[in-house]
């Protein structure tokens, strides 16, 4: 435990976080100690301050980034505009933008399925407009000749997914924000390693800080021995930067381009309750088997060539490219992806379009509760003109402060007709949406700023297929296990009021 311990202090990660505060420590000082300029500094930073105010203004932005920013630089005029400036003018911010919307234009004609499916769609009115977004705008096409199924809790679709791998002939894809060591990553590897010595073309992305304190400091190359190839997304690297925030929160195994899942589950023990940590983990996964997950396919390997810098020629590694895809329609399915370098928020977008679309329900689970204006209207909108509204929350928290911010929230709702659940028995972590018995998504971005707008994420959104029956049956049996919150439960007292205010101010910077 002792030498644990001391590598952990030097290790690169721990030596990296010490250099991004000492450059803090030292921006303060230069400011705070040059006596003899401090008046005119302090006027040139304050006038800075003040014209960074005018510019968030100007920018096409969120309303609540605006507000919070505005508020931190109300509160901290001297610092707060120059700290955005070093958070959001910085040419390595610009670059992975170029390089990203390069491998866009480069991939995205290969997304088409074998056969246009949105003409099939024209007698489906309700979920045109939510398909003609992603598919003409956002460019993810929706597909048929795919089978879905609904895979929960995480103990399901990790024994799914061994399956699933035990299949491969020709690749494997994985891409996680979350990897550690234990049950559920060690058995995945070892079918991991026997495939790679066979042959199978074996890929392996993690996000960096999502595993800073799970895995060895050096795993690609601990990997590299077994043959598979093996990257960090966005390390994290001694630099003030906007970069660190967009992590890689997404969650895709693909096998051959035939099957692939996603979902909230990650690669730990506490997903699959091996371990406990805040009770039951109550999380979702969708697998999705034929055309459709090809998209997911591509989206791997979109992430794979951002990172790494490479280009290949990715239409080798589509399935069934000289017949047709065998596996029957279930419905319609439109896996889609969400960049936080672009001006497009599909994830928000997505479940905007299934919450003004509910007439008769919609039912959400979700781990956080933090959203904007806009969000908070809408489900306030659907509950009084008549939608049965309803949201399962984790009732034990992982993140004290984001649990009571996320409760802030329960109040107006309430008020509003919505009602909301607590999973009373532990930390509920899916991501899911249904409604009206047509429509569902799951995927895994949750229901706050850091998700909708600062990660990369994905999901599956599917209209009238088996999953969506599926996702409504499941909601209904964990109401069992949760308890109703209500208006008396919220009330709390005045410090804790307080509290939650000055947090939902800040919500959109945590």
């Amino acid at each position: 435990m002792f030498y644990k311990a001391i590598r952990l202090i030097f290790s690169q990660r721990v030596l990296v976080s010490i250099l991004i505060v000492l450059q803090l420590v030292l921006l303060f000082l230069f400011v705070t100690t040059s006596i003899k300029y401090y008046d005119t500094i302090r006027v040139i930073l304050s006038l800075i301050s003040i014209l960074v105010v005018f510019f968030i203004f100007n920018k096409k932005d969120k309303p609540a980034y605006k507000l919070s920013w505005v508020f931190l630089i109300l509160v901290f005029p001297i610092f707060g505009g120059l700290f955005y400036l070093l958070f959001y003018f910085q040419s390595t911010t610009r670059k992975a933008k170029r390089h990203l919307e390069g491998i866009v234009r480069e991939t995205q004609p290969l997304f088409a399925p074998q056969e246009n499916a949105l003409p099939a769609m024209k007698e489906e009115a309700e979920c045109q407009r939510q398909v003609r977004y992603l598919q003409e705008y956002a460019g993810y096409p929706v597909y048929r000749h795919t089978r879905t199924e609904y895979l929960t809790p995480g103990e399901v679709k990790f024994e799914v997914l061994l399956g699933e791998l035990r299949k491969a002939q020709r690749y494997i894809f994985l891409e996680y924000f979350i990897v550690e060591e234990g049950l559920m990553w060690n058995s995945i590897l070892e079918i991991l390693k026997e495939k790679a010595k066979a042959g199978v073309e074996v890929r392996f992305m993690y996000d960096d800080m999502g595993c800073m304190l799970r895995l060895p400091q050096h795993y690609p190359r601990i990997l590299a021995r077994y043959g598979i190839k093996c990257v960090a997304f966005n390390k994290f690297r001694p630099a003030l930067s906007t970069l660190q925030n967009n992590r890689d929160h997404r969650k895709i195994a693909v096998i051959d381009g035939k099957v692939a899942f996603t979902g909230g589950i990650n690669l730990a023990d506490e997903y699959i309750n091996a371990v406990e940590r805040f009770g039951h983990w109550k999380d979702a996964a969708i697998m999705v088997e034929g055309e459709a997950a090809w998209s997911l396919t591509l989206m791997f390997l979109q992430m794979w060539a951002l990172t790494t810098n490479t280009k290949e020629d990715y239409a080798q590694f589509r399935p069934w490219q000289d017949e047709e895809c065998p596996v029957p329609s279930d419905g319609w399915v439109l896996p889609y992806a969400d960049s936080p370098i672009d001006s497009e928020h599909v994830s928000e977008h997505v479940y905007m379009e299934i919450i003004t679309g509910a007439k008769d329900y919609l039912y959400i689970n979700t781990p956080y509760l933090i959203i904007d204006d806009t969000m908070l209207s809408a489900l306030a909108l659907a509950a009084k003109a008549g939608v049965d509204v309803r949201i399962v929350t984790p009732h034990h928290w992982d993140k004290k402060f984001v649990h009571v911010t996320t409760r802030s929230y329960y109040r107006d709702l309430i008020q509003a007709g919505v009602k909301i659940y607590e999973y009373s028995i532990g930390f509920i972590h899916s991501k899911t949406f249904v409604s009206d018995d047509k429509v569902a998504t799951v995927g895994t971005a949750n229901l706050d700023f850091r998700s909708l707008y600062l990660h990369f994420e994905c999901g599956v959104w599917m209209y009238k297929s088996k999953a969506v029956r599926q996702v409504k049956e499941d909601f209904l049996e964990t109401l069992e296990k949760c308890h109703r919150i209500t208006l008396e439960d919220c009330r709390g007292n005045a410090f804790l009021r307080l509290i939650q205010d000055v947090l939902r101010v800040f919500a959109p910077l945590m």
